[in-house]
């Protein structure tokens, strides 16, 4: 094997043992939500995590297959957990042949992890409007410079549409959000909370929405 890649034997020995602390069912709330808004509070808190909000959105590709990146999230309560991009993205054509989708935060520092699983809808405009005019400027402008997930000729389109944008919108001019930006809402069906353990046992509980009411479960590992 070329020496430009790292051994099946240095991958395998990338190994860490979980002994932070367990899980048991005892300690969950029974809401999942305020289960989860007491973890994120943790990762807020933990120095090691630089980014507590990111998480990996999954969707359903048109031709089948299944594809994730990174995307942060920007808000949730009993509703569900809200994202924002461009509707014409790559994420937002998927979002629209099925919008089923999957949220992954992995909060690795705390040996944790949580798997949320449901369907996403569209955000109001109030809402895309009230979160886009948080942004930083620059930030508004680039999303009017970018087509998201479309091909570009180079790093100069991106630059020449900037100044397209910022001709647009000169000084302090309120730079709305574009007509194709907005928010995804995800109401989940199911949450597993994850937390590791010692010789690979680690406590799974998965949270299940079962009409109003929600009924936890716990994994094998």
């Amino acid at each position: 094997m070329s020496s430009d890649f790292p051994s099946p034997h240095q991958i395998a020995a990338l190994r860490h043992e979980y002994m932070r602390r367990g899980l048991d069912e005892s300690e969950l709330d029974r809401d999942p939500f305020r289960q989860f808004a007491r973890w994120f509070k943790e990762a807020l808190d933990c120095p090691a995590i630089v980014e507590p909000n990111a998480m990996v959105l999954s969707t359903v590709l048109p031709e089948g297959g299944v594809r994730g990146r990174f995307v942060l999230l920007k808000g949730f309560d009993a509703e569900g957990f809200v994202f924002f991009t461009n509707y014409q993205s790559a994420k937002g054509r998927d979002l629209e042949h099925d919008p089923r989708a999957a949220l992954t935060f992995g909060w690795i520092a705390l040996e944790r992890q949580v798997c949320i699983e449901g369907a996403v809808s569209k955000t109001s405009r109030e809402a895309v409007e009230a979160y886009f005019a948080s942004r930083p400027r620059g930030s508004r402008l680039g999303a009017w410079a970018s087509d998201q997930s479309r091909v570009i000729a180079g790093r100069e389109v991106l630059e020449t549409r900037l100044t397209e944008a910022e001709a647009r919108f000169p000084g302090d001019t309120p730079v709305p959000p574009p007509p194709d930006w907005g928010g995804y809402l995800l109401r989940p069906e199911r949450i597993e909370f994850w937390q590791g353990r010692i010789n690979r046992l680690h406590d799974r509980f998965r949270y299940r929405r079962e009409g109003t009411a929600w009924i936890i479960e716990q994994l094998a590992p």
